[in-house]
């Protein structure tokens, strides 16, 4: 099988249901900022020395991808063997953000990113994280879009933002507090 197609030398892509879109529509932004933060997370453990850390990484990741598919896929012709994002996984996210909340102390000001490399790279995908969230509320306007899908996404920033805490912890790297 090739690589290139082809079809898509026209400035359209296929959705999953064979539907043709521009490859600037709302739907292919969303999925492809999806994509993206997907990649600055496998970026982000090439930095991280925390096996805890990198396999909730590689979970989410392997969510991501899910998510991006459900994204990427028509939602007018989306089969019900479409894996999705599920209760399940947001219970996952939720669990994970309360386990690492208890392992640094409690915020008393807001922070800025930084600190360890891995953890700017955690804050860095938490703001794409952000976007890919703002950028399928706007779908979800006009288009359907599973209400799980957003709630995801905007759990996952929150557990990002904890781990970038929790990598600058365990790297005795204190957070750099903003300054007014």
């Amino acid at each position: 099988m090739k690589l290139y197609t082809k079809t898509g030398d026209d400035g359209t892509t296929g959705l999953f249901g064979g539907k043709r879109v521009s490859k600037d529509s709302l739907r292919v932004e969303c999925y492809g900022t999806v994509d993206e933060l997907n990649s600055n997370l496998g970026l982000a453990t090439t930095e991280l020395t925390n096996l805890e850390l990198k396999k909730i990484i590689l979970n989410i990741q392997n969510k991501l991808f899910t998510l991006g598919g459900e994204l990427a896929t028509d939602p007018e012709k989306a089969s019900e063997n479409l894996i999705k994002i599920e209760l399940s996984d947001i219970s996952y996210l939720e669990k994970e953000i309360d386990k690492f909340d208890n392992k640094v102390e409690p915020l008393k000001q807001f922070i800025l990113p930084g600190g360890t490399k891995g953890s700017a790279m955690l804050h860095f995908s938490r703001s794409v994280c952000r976007r890919a969230e703002r950028l399928v509320t706007s779908l979800s306007k006009n288009e359907k879009v599973s209400n799980l899908v957003l709630v995801y996404l905007n759990r996952l920033s929150d557990l990002l933002f904890v781990l970038a805490r929790y990598e600058n912890n365990i790297n005795h790297v204190d957070d750099i507090p903003w300054q007014k």
